[in-house]
């Protein structure tokens, strides 16, 4: 008995699979199996292309001076912050008061340590109560019935013609002012800041075709929002994310300088630029390093939210020398 030729296609036989269907994706192994997984990326190279971009590493390195600072300043610090000396008032940079001292004798150095604990609370409590109403108000409005998107959305719009700064003065008026007034007002303003650009991405992946295998497999709104809604529209969450951190730091400084935030006796950047800028014109000095502290950890912020959207979304270019590499690859028109 003869054995039969295997079956073709056109002119070229099909592959035996040993009982098993061949991968959609053409990944074999010389001399394994067809079922071999193909070498995945790590899931830290994300940190790796963050690092790679100049903005990236400016922001990560300011970002961690400052979070660094403020653990540090939770244990230890040059001099009391509140300690008052008389006798050292408005002593000059150097040792032991490296940046010198204030009208009262207290050591700037240690009151920029101290406020930076507050600067890093006032940042992450008004980031995570963003989160939670950005991404609640983006669900409402993307994943409900027609008439409660609809209500969603008017309220984002109504709520976002208050501003940030005057919806904190309103409640600091009503309960007094403290930090915790900022946390919140910066967390509802930016919140609906977030709710009102992740809504429109969130509809746009809702028709997209994982989103309904993953319906049609059976996953339920809240699971189809966890597993491929909300990966997919992080780079744009990111960005609001880090820049309402931002201007949670800048509204913490601008409400401790008019009286609004941090009490007098909770060390704060703002409060202390707002007691020393009196004395501008005798020791300008004195007000620069508050005023480098706000500026410099308000960059960070920023330039780290773009680079992380850079990093994460794949859309993006992964390499910073992807533009480069194209440009030399692009044959020149000879005329």
């Amino acid at each position: 008995m003869t054995i039969p030729p295997p079956s073709t296609s056109g002119d070229r036989p099909i592959p035996a699979h040993d009982g098993q269907l061949p991968r959609p994706d053409g990944w074999v192994d010389a001399g394994g199996p067809a079922s071999s997984d193909p070498p995945r990326r790590s899931r830290w190279a994300w940190l790796a292309r963050l690092w790679a971009l100049s903005t990236g590493r400016f922001g990560l390195i300011v970002v961690a001076v400052v979070v660094l600072t403020a653990i540090v300043a939770r244990f230890w610090t040059p001099f009391d912050p509140q300690q008052v000396d008389i006798a050292d008032r408005w002593a000059p940079p150097g040792w032991p008061h490296v940046l010198g001292t204030d009208a009262t004798g207290r050591d700037i150095l240690s009151l920029l340590m101290a406020g930076a604990r507050t600067t890093v609370f006032v940042a992450v409590g008004a980031g995570l109560i963003a989160t939670v109403i950005g991404v609640a108000l983006a669900a409402l409005g993307a994943l409900t019935v027609r008439w409660v998107r609809e209500s969603v959305a008017v309220f984002v719009d109504i709520l976002i013609a208050f501003p940030v700064l005057l919806i904190a003065m309103m409640i600091s008026a009503v309960w007094g002012g403290s930090l915790w007034v900022v946390i919140w007002a910066v967390g509802i303003g930016f919140g609906v800041n977030i709710a009102r650009v992740t809504r429109p991405e969130l509809r746009r992946v809702l028709h997209s075709d994982f989103v309904l295998a993953g319906r049609a497999s059976g996953l339920t709104p809240a699971q189809n929002l966890w597993r491929h809604l909300l990966p997919n529209v992080a780079p744009v969450f990111i960005v609001q994310l880090s820049w309402g951190m931002a201007v949670a730091v800048l509204a913490e400084a601008g409400l401790s300088y008019l009286g609004f935030g941090a009490p007098v006796t909770e060390p704060s950047w703002g409060l202390l630029l707002a007691q020393l800028q009196q004395y501008i014109q005798v020791h300008p000095l004195s007000v620069v390093w508050p005023g480098l502290a706000i500026t410099f950890t308000v960059l960070g912020l920023n330039l780290l939210g773009d680079a992380l959207r850079e990093a994460t979304d794949p859309t993006l270019s992964r390499s910073p020398f992807a533009t480069r590499r194209a440009r030399l690859h692009v044959p020149e028109v000879v005329a």
